[in-house]
C-alpha cells in the first residue's frame, strides 16, 4: 500500500513517497527544564513514524537538534544562577533518559545551535548576498518582503501570522523592522548571554537561523520531512522555509508533519503556564510502556486531554497484550495497513485490543509501536 501521510503545508493527507534513504529532521528542545508529556508526544509520535518507514524497508537519517542559545534557557539559568550550558546539559541527559525509557530508537544527530555557530555566520553571509536580509540597530533582519511565497506553510493570514509572531517570541513592535513579520537572524545580546563576533558585529543568533543553518549542515540542502509541534508551524519553521530557501535557491523541505498539542485543565501544557506532566514523574509510579501507550493511544493530529485514567487505562491494556503476547501475521498486515493511513494509531490499538479480546497474539503488532511484550 501507498503510504499516506498529513502534510501541513498542502493541507491533506498525500502520498509520502520518499526514496529508499530518508533524511527527516524534528525540533528538539530547549533544555531548560524536564520532559513532560506533551514534548514526549512530539517525539514518539516521530519514533513511530520512523518504525514505520524501517519497516517497509528505508533507511532513515533523523536529526533533532538541541535550542541551547535561546532566551528561556538564558532566563531559567538567570534564575537559577547557574552558566547556561551546565543547565542545558544537565537537562538534555535528563531528556535523553526519558527518551531511552520510553523506548524511542536513537537519532543519527542532536546537534547543539551552540556547535553552529560558524555555520550559521556563514548561512547569514548567504542570506545577506542574495539581497533577502538588510542590517539595522546592530541586528540582521530577515526581509519577508522580498520572499514572495513567505506563509505558505501554515497557509495564514497576515493577521493570523502577526498575532502568532506576538504570542511566540516575535517582536512585532521592533523599530528597527521594515515590516513587523520580518524576524531576527542575528542580534546583539544582553550582557550575561554568550557573544559572538561577526562583520554585523558581536551578538547572538535569532531562534529561526539555528536550525535552517543545523539542516543544511547534517542533512544537505532539501530534507524528505521536517516536524515538531503544532506551534511551531509559525513563526519558526515558516521563518525557517523562508531563509534556508532564500539562502540556497533550492526546495528545503518536501514534506512538512506536525503534532497536535496537548492539553491540562484546559490550556495547552506548557512550561510558561507551569500545566505539566513530566514523564520522569510517570515513569517512578508507571512502567515505561504504559506512558508510550498512553501517547499513541492518540492520534499525532488529534489535540487531547490529560485525564487520570489514561495511565491506569494502559496498565491494563498492557497487561491484556502481554497475556496475548505471541506471533499473529494476519494481525500485522492490518496494524501496517492501518500506519499506512496517516499513522492510524488509535486504529491500531482498536485492531490489537479487539485481537487480544479475542485470545489472538499481538506480540509482533505491538512492537511495531515500539511497545516491546515479552514472548508468552
Amino acid at each position: 500500500m501507498t503510504f499516506m501521510l498529513h502534510d501541513t503545508a498542502r493541507r491533506e493527507v498525500v502520498p509520502f513517497e520518499p526514496n529508499e534513504h530518508v533524511l527527516m529532521y524534528t525540533c528538539g528542545i530547549t533544555p531548560y527544564d524536564a520532559t513532560h508529556l506533551g514534548h514526549a508526544a512530539t517525539f514518539i509520535a516521530y519514533d513511530v513514524l520512523v518504525r514505520h518507514l524501517i519497516d517497509k524497508g528505508h533507511t532513515v537519517r533523523c536529526v533533532r537538534n538541541v535550542t541551547d542559545v535561546d532566551d528561556p534557557l538564558f532566563a531559567k539559568a538567570r534564575e537559577l544562577g547557574v552558566h547556561y550550558l551546565d543547565l542545558a546539559a544537565g537537562q538534555e541527559a535528563r531528556f535523553e533518559r526519558d527518551m531511552v525509557a520510553l523506548n524511542a530508537l536513537p537519532v543519527a544527530s542532536s546537534p547543539r545551535a551552540s556547535s553552529a555557530i560558524p555555520d550559521i555566520r556563514g548561512f547569514i553571509g548567504m542570506v545577506i548576498d542574495r539581497g533577502y536580509a538588510y542590517e539595522a540597530g546592530g541586528s540582521v533582519y530577515f526581509d519577508v518582503s522580498k520572499f514572495e511565497s513567505f506563509g505558505s506553510v501554515s497557509n495564514y493570514t497576515h493577521d493570523e501570522m502577526i498575532e502568532f509572531a506576538k504570542q511566540r517570541g516575535g517582536n512585532v513592535d521592533d523599530a528597527n523592522k521594515r515590516n513587523p513579520l520580518d524576524f531576527v537572524l542575528w542580534h546583539p545580546s544582553a550582557p550575561d548571554e554568550p557573544s559572538w563576533d561577526t562583520l554585523w558585529g558581536p551578538g547572538r543568533p535569532g531562534w529561526h537561523i539555528e536550525c535552517s543553518a543545523l539542516a543544511l549542515r547534517e542533512l544537505g540542502t532539501t530534507i524528505d520531512l521536517h516536524g515538531g509541534g503544532a506551534d511551531l508551524i509559525f513563526p519558526h519553521h515558516e521563518c525557517e522555509r523562508a531563509q534556508s530557501e532564500a539562502a540556497t535557491g533550492e526546495p528545503f523541505v518536501k514534506h512538512w508533519m506536525h503534532t497536535a498539542l496537548i492539553s491540562m485543565d484546559g490550556e495547552k501544557m506548557s512550561k510558561s503556564l507551569g500545566n505539566l506532566v513530566f514523564v520522569d514523574a510517570l515513569r517512578e509510579i508507571y512502567d515505561p510502556r504504559v506512558i508510550r501507550l498512553g501517547i499513541v493511544e492518540h492520534h499525532y493530529r488529534t489535540e487531547w486531554e490529560w485525564d487520570d485514567e489514561l495511565m491506569p487505562r494502559n496498565v491494563d491494556r498492557l497487561a491484556r497484550w502481554e497475556r496475548n503476547a505471541r506471533s499473529n501475521p494476519d494481525l500485522l498486515d492490518e496494524v501496517r495497513a492501518r500506519l499506512d493511513d496517516d499513522l492510524d494509531t488509535p486504529g491500531v490499538f482498536a485492531a490489537i485490543d479487539d485481537a487480544a479480546a479475542r485470545g489472538d497474539g499481538v506480540l509482533e503488532a505491538s512492537a511495531l509501536l515500539g511497545v516491546d511484550l515479552a514472548p508468552a
